[in-house]
């Protein structure tokens, strides 16, 4: 008893940073069941959301007046009578589900089945700018067309991002004839995720929008899809017997050389089946009002994603619910502390600033696609986004990266205000994993507006803190609030403040750099 009170002094934590976790608390507690978009346990989170942008003083930014945008979601897995099988030489190999492959459940198409010949592709690209075709010479005409996931070595950042999305490996198999087509899993997609995240990601309940005739949108449409993907010890099965020999394509992916390509003499039957449910989930907005008579009819977002995975696959301890601490709930915290910081200054922005809590990240950067494509204020007044999704600061922070530093002014707008705060940017020390491409500001981008994404750094304990959390804690139920470096959290808070601050007080409007290519594709502003 009489060691209680130096103890609970001990452990009292400065205001911001006890703030930032208090909101983490919360959002991450097993209360709440990794607030999965679509379930009541996400509207929880989201009612906590707009709780607190009321107490920071923001208005109602959401359809209607009301601080909600609800997102119109289809959520969509695969059905039990799912299979596939080989069958080579007159016997019948059935291949196991979760371990030899896994179907890519189609909300368009509940019911599907395909067969043929199986012919092998490589990474199935057909472009000209590359001067590359992996279908020449082959016979695809009513086969299916099997693929590796990925690319080639040495493409570039846009050309692998665009030739590796999955609808567009599936195109181009399409127009040259395949009548299904199914990935493989590569060393280069091991080596970033492993199988069975990839099999319990795909097994699980998924998502998409609705378009504007109330149908389910998959990309490129209902055909766009492909049956399923093989992991490599399927590979192994489908490749068995064939004169094209598993282990050379491997060698083959890792060494650069030509691949072996061509018919593997054994056909495929696969079923698809896919259970589809209608779901809503909101989007939480809040709108601080900018003050300068011209400029506040423009509006600057700050996003974060505030869904997580739910309750899955129960870990080594039993634990079944991913709570999601570091993804995102530190970045809500953050969302709400920058409010908060506003609110104490007095000085209102000059520019407009929509905070925004999005829905269905997990599920596809649904949520902010669907505002992009549907803002709530008027259509081309968003001059830009800054984003924050699962900055990893388990350790004194030092520095961050700034994902799409290098493609409009808010780059060289976050270095300032790091270096304003005590902090240094550096390059993406990951840029093999395409960060910049694979959260919610990359929505924004699509829209043609400036977007980055603000990161922790490798500087310091940083490379370690970073591979140690991807490793044994990303989607896992061991995303928990023991693993948040409070007093790192404010800081990140405090450069997250100052930049917005600054990109909302400037004279000019963000703006892509003349020539960028995202800026140039999408129509963006300054980038012609």
């Amino acid at each position: 008893m009489l060691l209680a009170p130096l103890a609970a002094t001990a452990q009292t934590l400065p205001q911001e940073q006890a703030a930032m976790k208090a909101h983490v608390s919360f959002l991450a507690s097993d209360a709440l069941r990794g607030r999965e978009a679509g379930t009541a346990d996400h509207l929880v989170a989201a009612e906590y959301m707009v709780s607190q942008m009321i107490a920071a003083g923001l208005q109602p930014g959401g359809t209607d007046g009301s601080w909600y945008q609800q997102v119109p979601l289809v959520s969509f897995q695969p059905g039990e009578a799912s299979s596939m099988r080989l069958l080579r030489d007159g016997t019948s190999t059935a291949l196991a589900l979760g371990s030899d492959f896994v179907v890519d459940a189609n909300p368009l198409k509940p019911e599907q089945q395909a067969s043929g010949d199986v012919v092998f592709a490589g990474f199935g690209i057909n472009d000209d700018a590359l001067g590359r075709n992996d279908y020449s010479g082959l016979d695809i005409a009513g086969k299916i067309a099997a693929v590796l996931v990925g690319v080639p070595q040495g493409l570039d950042e846009a050309a692998a991002e665009r030739l590796g999305a999955v609808s567009e490996k599936v195109r181009m198999a399409r127009e040259a004839g395949a009548a299904g087509v199914i990935l493989i899993e590569s060393q280069q997609q091991r080596a970033q995720v492993p199988w069975a995240m990839i099999a319990n990601y795909l097994g699980r309940p998924r998502m998409t929008t609705l378009d504007g005739e109330g149908q389910p949108k998959v990309s490129g449409g209902a055909d766009n899809r492909p049956l399923g993907l093989l992991s490599r010890e399927g590979a192994e099965k489908l490749f068995a017997g064939s004169t094209i020999d598993w282990a050379s394509v491997r060698a083959a992916e890792t060494t650069g050389e030509p691949m072996p390509m061509g018919p593997l003499g054994v056909s495929l039957d696969a079923t698809v089946a896919t259970d589809v449910t209608r779901v809503e989930s909101p989007n939480v907005i809040g709108l601080l009002p900018g003050s300068d008579p011209v400029l506040r009819d423009q509006y600057l977002v700050l996003s974060a994603h505030l869904d997580h995975v739910g309750v899955g696959e129960p870990d080594a301890e039993g634990d079944t619910i991913y709570n999601g601490a570091m993804d995102n709930a530190i970045g809500n915290a953050t969302l709400i502390e920058v409010a908060r910081q506003f609110q104490r200054s007095g000085n209102a922005p000059r520019r407009s600033i929509l905070f925004i809590s999005l829905t269905a990240e997990e599920k596809g950067l649904l949520g902010s696609s669907y505002f992009a494509a549907n803002p709530t204020v008027p259509v081309g007044s968003v001059v830009g986004d800054i984003n924050f999704d699962m900055p990893i600061i388990s350790y004194p922070l030092v520095d961050v990266v700034v994902l799409g530093q290098e493609h409009s002014t808010l780059g060289p707008a976050t270095v300032e205000a790091a270096e304003q705060v005590g902090l240094t940017v550096v390059p993406d020390p990951l840029p093999e994993e395409n960060f910049f491409v694979r959260s919610d500001h990359y929505s924004f981008v699509q829209a043609g507006i400036p977007a980055i994404s603000i990161d922790s750094g490798p500087g310091g304990e940083g490379a370690a803190a970073i591979r140690t959390f991807l490793d044994n804690h990303y989607h896992e139920p061991s995303d928990e609030i023991g693993l948040i470096n409070w007093q790192s959290a404010a800081k990140f808070a405090d450069l997250t403040y100052t930049v917005v601050r600054n990109v909302a007080d400037a004279d000019a409007r963000p703006a892509w750099n003349p020539g960028n290519e995202y800026g140039v594709r999408f129509n963006g502003y300054g980038a012609q």
